[in-house]
């Protein structure tokens, strides 16, 4: 047994619980003397405290095996990947040496460890991917998958412990969760995990919105069991009439999943009819597993009238993560409309648990759709000069989308990112075939590269030798691959078309018999605005600046900055006015810190949640500048799922004084001078203005939006306690 001090009781008692099942879990795959090297190894570190507590005040012992159990039992990662994680940290802080974790276990577990160090600044910490960590991330997963999967299986472990963490880096969390790691369980097809992610991600970012769905689930539970057993009864009767052996049951939907069709459908709760699933999974051999699914598909739509447009297949062509399964939609009892789900044992297992079950069942360590995952990521990181923002938004663009199926000319089945076009499909062959790509025909007819596809397209490119990729093709692309290849095209061609406006310049210089001082050109191309060296020459090339005209502006610069060479002002010392240091300006000038400290960046507050100082906020990258949201801003869910690659981190610093805007709903009994006791309230308050006061009374309930001036969150969660503390008022809330 192990030693494991620095723990609380409660975190002692958890964590051997959690060592028992880990160690239940490896015991088919773990070496004879895994476990005395492992205890050997503890014993030489744990007098160290080398995990410690992390910023959250998590044990890092415990979410270290915590972690790893989640690895084990719910990816299916096995003896190399846990005891990586369980030494990581020892060797990250350089209390074991990489080279005697490899003396003492294997070269493979020192090399996965050294993959995990590549992302320490994500792995060890809750912080916020930006786009820097981001590109470092890409590249380790590039190099194993493991590491993505162990990195998916701490941000569970994190969510699970969501209320041990202060509440900003919970949201903060929440929302890294939502739109990335749950997306990235989804494309792995740990659906399972997946559902579980979003599920904590909502109920930490909109509390009161998880809480109602819940809450409405239990109340209509007896009702809804009532309806899956009407549902189940004469379908059971038939499977085993026909001689099938299954398991058929009910699954109610996830939250998050119920939540997106509140949202999507926008109609109330009662109105939503496809709550829960219904799910056949039979018990049969892996040759008769279609034949015996297809029969279960026509008993179900013998029975019960089918959706023909609610049907999806795919097992004939199973997904590129794997997921095989028949959904059929039937009308049932009641005219309800009912999902049904239909797989077998090794489906769901698969469908629950993706790669685990992949080499259970398979033997191999990557499937075709993972092998062609890893390779588009592969490609995409080595696109010469792609930014890490690029890269970021390249690779989250696959991560959620729906697939279709198109075929070559030759018959060959092709999957594609669900709204990909001629174009996208083009890039999927062949760089070069994108590239030269000028139109295509789409089962039969001519259609422009723009087209999008649909399932079971037969399509053919038309490619010309002349054609070249343009930057309007960034705009209607679908797949990552595609975009990502033309960048790297327009780059290449760029750079060509630099490298003559250069070489024309020069000769220029050269004509007039001028030695071009490097450093005076770069000051002149900096003060020409231009971002790079690139742009400015692209300009001469494309005629936008005239090179005659440059010449005349260098020689001017260099003959001035030569005069103050020669000529430098004197000032006094009672003139001269130090700059005022870092601090001062973030305090004083500069209450936003945007990004990696950038402080004096032109920012705008986001009207929709209108944030204020103290709030945990992010900044959002638009083409009008940085705009500041609040973390449980309405939108930004939204904003992370879909424009990740222009998240910013921010921060409030220092101190300020200015007035900030917030409006406040006050519900309450219409007693007799309600307002007056709440204006008094807030007249009464340093630095506090009341704006404006809207009210409205029906049947003797007081209703009114308040709005108000302050300086920060502690001031109105004052003013909030107080308002709460007027007779008659029943409720006070912040509106966005």
């Amino acid at each position: 047994m192990v030693t494991v001090p620095f723990f609380t009781p409660e975190e002692k008692k958890t964590f051997f619980s959690v060592y028992r099942r880990l160690l239940s879990d490896l015991s088919s795959c773990l070496e004879k003397d895994d476990i005395r090297k492992m205890k050997a190894l503890m014993k030489q570190i744990n007098v160290t405290d080398c995990y410690g507590r992390d910023p959250n005040g998590i044990n890092g012992l415990l979410r270290n095996v915590s972690t790893a159990l989640i690895a084990t039992s719910d990816i299916g990662l096995r003896r190399t990947a846990v005891i990586a994680m369980l030494l990581y940290r020892p060797v990250l802080k350089k209390h074991i040496p990489v080279e005697e974790v490899e003396a003492v276990f294997s070269k493979e577990v020192s090399l996965l460890i050294d993959r995990l160090r590549k992302t320490s600044d994500l792995y060890a910490r809750n912080t916020a991917v930006n786009s820097e960590n981001f590109h470092h991330l890409l590249f380790s997963f590039a190099e194993d998958v493991r590491v993505i999967l162990i990195m998916i299986a701490d941000r569970l472990c994190m969510m699970r412990l969501g209320k041990q963490i202060g509440e900003d880096s919970r949201l903060r969390l929440a929302t890294e969760v939502s739109y990335l790691y749950a997306p990235l369980a989804h494309r792995l097809g740990l659906y399972k995990i997946k559902s579980e992610l979003e599920d904590l991600s909502l109920k930490y970012v909109d509390p009161e919105q998880y809480s109602y769905i819940k809450t409405r689930l239990n109340e209509t539970k007896r009702s809804r069991d009532a309806y899956i057993a009407e549902f189940i009864e004469p379908v059971r009767r038939k499977l085993e009439a026909a001689g099938l052996q299954f398991d058929i049951k009910g699954r109610t939907k996830s939250i998050h999943s119920i939540n997106s069709k509140l949202k999507k459908q926008q109609v109330d709760f009662e109105k939503i009819y496809d709550l829960f699933a219904i799910r056949v999974i039979l018990d049969t051999p892996q040759e008769r597993e279609r034949s015996e699914c297809w029969q279960v598909f026509s008993i179900v739509t013998d029975m019960y009238q089918p959706n023909p447009h609610r049907m999806r297949d795919w097992i004939s062509v199973p997904k590129s993560n794997g997921y095989e399964s028949l959904h059929v939609t039937v009308l049932g009892p009641q005219n309800r409309w009912v999902e049904v789900q239909i797989r077998t044992r090794r489906m769901d297992e698969i469908a629950e648990r993706g790669l685990a079950a992949h080499w259970k069942y398979k033997g191999v360590r990557e499937e075709r759709g993972l092998d062609e995952f890893m390779n588009d990521v592969r490609a995409m990181l080595e696109t010469q000069d792609m930014s890490p923002l690029d890269a970021m938004r390249t690779f989250k663009m696959d991560l959620y989308r729906d697939e279709i199926y198109v075929f070559t000319p030759g018959g060959e089945l092709l999957k594609l990112a669900g709204g990909a076009t001629v174009l996208d499909f083009a890039f999927a062959i062949h760089t070069q075939l994108g590239c030269r790509c000028v139109s295509g025909r789409v089962n039969g007819k001519n259609v422009p590269i723009r087209h999008r596809l649909n399932n079971g397209d037969s399509v053919e490119i038309v490619s010309s030798p002349t054609q070249k990729p343009k930057q309007d093709w960034l705009s209607f692309v679908a797949t990552g691959r595609a975009r990502s290849k033309i960048k790297q095209a327009i780059r290449e061609e760029s750079a060509k078309t630099a490298e003559y406006a250069k070489e024309l310049l020069q000769r220029r210089f050269r004509n007039r018999k001028i030695d071009v001082d490097e450093a005076v050109l770069m000051r002149y191309i900096k003060k020409k605005g231009f971002k790079t060296v690139t742009d400015f020459y692209l300009d001469i090339a494309e005629e936008r600046l005239d090179v005659n005209h440059v010449l005349e502006e260098y020689l001017e610069l260099e003959r001035r900055e030569r005069e103050i060479a020669e000529h430098p002002e004197v000032r006094s010392a009672e003139q001269f006015v130090a700059p005022s240091p870092p601090d001062e300006i973030a305090s004083n000038r500069d209450v936003m810190v945007i990004d990696k400290d950038l402080t004096g960046i032109d920012y705008k507050l986001a009207k929709c949640c209108n944030p204020i100082y103290g709030d945990a906020v992010f900044g959002f990258a638009s083409t009008q500048g940085i705009r500041i949201h609040r973390m449980n801003c309405p939108n930004a869910r939204e904003m992370f799922s879909r424009f990740g690659y222009r998240i910013v981190q921010a921060r409030w610093s220092g101190k300020t004084d200015a007035g900030y805007s917030v409006t406040l709903r006050v519900i309450g009994h219409d007693d007799i001078g309600i307002v007056t006791n709440i204006s008094s309230i807030i007249a009464k308050e340093n630095g506090m203005t009341l704006r404006s006061i809207r009210v409205d009374s029906v049947d003797g309930l007081f209703q009114g939006d308040i709005t108000v001036l302050l300086g920060n969150t502690s001031a109105m969660e004052q003013l909030i306690r107080k308002i709460k503390g007027v007779k008659g008022v029943k409720q006070v809330s912040r509106l966005f």
